[in-house]
């Protein structure tokens, strides 16, 4: 912990952030016998790790090949190369196949993590190579009690994806939730799941019932604490030392003052990218001419692991399709005058939902991925207005599943229509009319709508017909389309979307084994970025849930591997890349 090794003046390995690409790092270089230290920025550990849901995309991984999903080496690459188009050549994304399981077994083998599977989770898209499930894994649920003090400096899940701070896992969790008022069995599991929070915040004043991102980060925090890695929060990390065009050190200010370490391996960048830079947002997210940016990650991730990288002559990518891992937010009142932002992962694809545009009319198949939705949005939204949106939704619907920030059944709805979050109309002219929009063409919309979702089609936008939109939609609903069913029973409900993001695509430019080019093209010895402080390997594109986490955790383990020397999995073919890089410099 941080008072244990205040007199560090040295270590094998820096790793600057505290997420979950940078906690695997540290596990792995410290299984393999280096020093390390980890230097987070806040007063808790996890960063935006801790607020995601936690998922990993990685291929032909070791759960799924136990559950029998056993797939040719060629199914993610096509899926890849259907989708990235030239990028899809980018050398890392082979590392990242062929390490990618590695890394989930090892994390599995040491005792790190026990992992929950995914396999009935969809690609995003239905493309040549897509899977229908056996690519995602998560971690299980964990009970906080398990981390000691170490609980205490767990960043919580973000407050307003909580029923009053304690998070709900997606998959059987959620879906009991969902179900709560119309079977017993889902009711008694969400009594229990409430009764233990109940006793959690009197006892320890938060949730020790992690799920999603919370239970990964809080798995990984305490192999790496068990295994002697140094922790240190409330410690930014300033500035690299350069010495001979290599990164041998670090400024580092903690407890109050300036420190230098000397790194005797090398610094990795795991700091969370950009999304809360608004000088770097302002060059590279065209929307906001209109309107300020909307990030659902931590307001402490400005961009400091680019920016001294940047510093020192590091390459910014910045020439991805999209700079940014897209996603629709509502801004939640925070009672002090400002908003917090709440990403809408869950409610747009459940029957009863549609979204429209300023002009009330629909724009995009409401199921599609976060990331798409938004795309859209940017693209039909002419020059000169604001991108912005309304999903909307009828009084059964908003019961069962909620929408956005105000939650469903028993809940009530009040504080959320007093607030303004929460629009309401007896009918959906009122409703047009509390939204500013054109009754009117509102009530074609829905009508026009309504007509096809009776009979589970959508002719307009094809909701419901892929695997993804399916599973985005509600298993249990008793309509031939689970992603569909009419908006029927006012009172009608709505909110209003503006784009926003989980996080950043773009950032340094690295090479196969995640070291950190220069401006020239050569490699920057003893520097490495990992997790959103690198150009995501993805080019911009958002091909499945958990390509975040996935890569972050597998260059992760790649790049400890590689300070440590060991050997690493499709690095004798990049390698010679790297070299020649190196030669060409």
């Amino acid at each position: 912990m941080d008072s244990e090794m205040a007199g560090v003046q040295a270590c094998d390995v820096l790793i600057m952030g505290s997420g979950a690409a940078a906690l695997c790092a540290a596990i792995t270089a410290k299984e393999a016998g280096l020093d390390v230290l980890v230097a987070e920025k806040t007063e808790v550990f996890g960063g935006t790790s801790a607020w995601s849901g936690g998922w990993l995309w990685v291929p032909r991984n070791p759960l799924a090949v136990r559950a029998g999903i056993v797939e040719e080496t060629e199914g993610p690459r096509r899926y890849l190369r259907a989708l990235l188009g030239n990028r899809a050549n980018d050398p890392r994304l082979e590392v990242f196949l062929e390490n990618g399981p590695e890394m989930v077994g090892f994390l599995e083998d040491i005792g790190a993590m026990v992992w929950r599977d995914g396999n009935k989770i969809p690609d995003f898209y239905d493309h040549d190579g897509a899977a229908e499930g056996g690519r995602s894994v998560t971690a299980e649920p964990v009970d906080g009690r398990a981390l000691g003090p170490l609980i205490d400096k767990l960043r919580p899940p973000r407050d307003v994806l909580t029923l009053g701070g304690m998070a709900i896992n997606s998959g059987a969790d959620m879906a009991h939730f969902f179900n709560a008022t119309r079977a017993p069995a889902s009711m008694w599991h969400v009594t229990k799941r409430l009764a233990r929070h109940a006793v959690d915040l009197a006892t320890k004043g938060r949730s020790l019932q992690l799920v999603g991102g919370n239970a990964l980060v809080a798995r990984l925090l305490k192999a790496a604490s068990d295994r002697g890695v140094t922790l240190w929060s409330d410690c930014p990390v300033t500035d690299l030392v350069v010495e001979n065009a290599q990164v041998t050190g670090a400024t580092l200010h903690h407890h109050g003052r300036d420190r230098m370490i000397t790194v005797r391996k090398g610094v990795i960048l795991a700091a969370g990218g950009f999304p809360h830079d608004p000088t770097r947002q302002k060059g590279h997210f065209a929307h906001l001419h209109k309107r300020a940016h909307a990030s659902a990650a931590p307001v402490t991730n400005t961009g400091d692991g680019i920016r001294i990288a940047e510093h020192i002559g590091a390459q910014i990518d910045m020439t991805l399709v999209e700079p940014a891992a897209w996603a629709p937010v509502s801004q939640v009142p925070d009672g002090k005058g400002g908003f917090k932002n709440f990403p809408h992962l869950v409610d747009r694809g459940k029957p009863g939902f549609l979204a429209v545009n300023s002009h009330g009319k629909r724009f995009v198949n409401e199921a599609v991925s976060y990331h798409d939705f938004i795309k859209t949005l940017l693209a039909v939204t002419p020059e000169e207005e604001t991108p912005e949106a309304w999903l909307i939704c009828d009084h059964k619907a908003q019961r069962q599943f909620g929408i956005g920030w105000a939650k469903p059944f028993p809940f009530p709805l009040r504080p959320f229509l007093r607030s303004g979050y929460l629009k309401r109309g007896r009918s959906l002219r009122g409703l047009a009319v509390e939204c500013g929009l054109p009754p009117e063409t509102l009530e074609q919309s829905v009508t026009r709508f309504n007509a096809h979702a009776r009979d589970g089609r959508d002719p307009e936008f094809h909701r419901g017909e892929t695997p993804y939109n399916r599973v985005s939609g509600w298993a249990k609903h008793k309509g031939p389309n689970p992603s569909l069913a009419p908006l029927e029973h006012g009172p009608f409900y709505a909110v209003k979307l503006i784009p926003g993001s989980l996080g950043t695509f773009a950032g340094i430019k690295t090479c196969a084994d995640g070291q950190v080019l220069a401006n020239d093209g050569a490699p920057i010895g003893g520097l490495y970025a990992i997790g959103n402080d690198a150009a995501s390997i993805m080019g911009g594109h958002y091909p499945s849930g958990g390509i975040t986490l996935g890569p972050g955790m597998t260059f992760g383990y790649v790049t400890a591997r590689r300070l440590a020397g060991l050997p690493v999995k499709g690095l004798d073919e990049a390698s010679q890349d790297i070299e020649l890089q190196r030669k060409e410099a």
